[in-house]
């Protein structure tokens, strides 16, 4: 059995996640972190009765006797609760977005210390890892791509952890050609996106989208698009998170990326 602490507990993704490894056979959740709800009982907090399960506010509070923290909670404190779990010896999923590759740089060095494993991916859907995947070894053959990272209206951090991920990835088999440099470009220089490691991205957001991820690359005459969409439901990330959170245990260091863990 894996006692779990889920982070961000009464959030979107968090309670399809405690549904999920409440009716687990083999994940028991112990402790849950929900500001909102510190101090009563999550299975209470959501509507469903008594689990047993304490709410806290503080995460240094909820690791008690924790063998995975499942971090759900946002971009403002994913790295101290990421941090503040590896220093007690638990083993880290990082769902929420915000982090930087130098943020990925400073756990990945913690864990190692502390000897225990981070799973960290900007999407926890299986299709979007495989997307990645696919838009990898793409990028070992063909020069040049874009990302188009779309999520909705109220999203309030640029890129997404999705498609900053991606161009992470994508900058690391090589930098994309650029056709004209952004010095010379004539016009707004933010028209061109953001550069995340040399991979240009550009963020719309709009009521009418939940995630949506596409990169596209070019060659003259001809054009491939890999794209990963995701509803309004938060279930396509409830599967690839329970995955990492039962594999996690065996690992050392940081995983980057659902697709490198199911991939290895």
């Amino acid at each position: 059995m894996i006692n779990i602490c889920l982070a961000g507990a009464t959030g979107w993704t968090g309670v399809a996640l405690a549904h999920a490894i409440h009716d687990s056979l083999d994940l028991k959740l112990i402790s849950a972190v929900a500001r909102k709800s510190a101090g009563g009982d999550l299975g209470e907090a959501l509507g469903v009765g008594n689990w047993g399960v304490p709410v806290f506010a503080d995460i240094n509070d909820a690791l008690d006797g924790v063998d995975v923290m499942i971090e759900y909670t946002s971009h403002a404190s994913v790295k101290a609760n990421t941090l503040a779990a590896i220093a007690r010896g638990v083993h880290v999923i990082v769902g929420s977005s915000g982090f930087t590759g130098a943020d990925y740089d400073e756990v990945d060095t913690a864990a190692k210390k502390a000897g225990v494993g981070v799973v960290g991916s900007g999407n926890f859907a299986i299709t979007a890892a495989l997307a990645q995947a696919a838009a990898v070894m793409v990028a070992k053959h063909l020069p040049q791509w874009e990302v188009i990272d779309y999520a909705s209206f109220t999203k309030p951090d640029v890129p997404s952890g999705t498609a900053r991920e991606l161009a992470e990835k994508l900058s690391a088999v090589h930098r994309p050609a650029i056709g004209v440099e952004v010095a010379d470009i004539a016009g707004p220089k933010e028209a061109r996106g953001a550069d995340i490691d040399g991979t240009r991205v550009h963020s719309i957001r709009q009521p009418s989208f939940v995630v949506s991820t596409e990169v596209i690359f070019g060659l003259p005459e001809q054009r491939l698009s890999i794209r990963f969409d995701a509803g309004s439901s938060p279930a396509p990330y409830v599967d690839g998170t329970l995955l990492a959170a039962r594999a996690v245990i065996k690992q050392k260091g940081l995983v980057r990326g659902l697709d490198t863990l199911i991939l290895q």
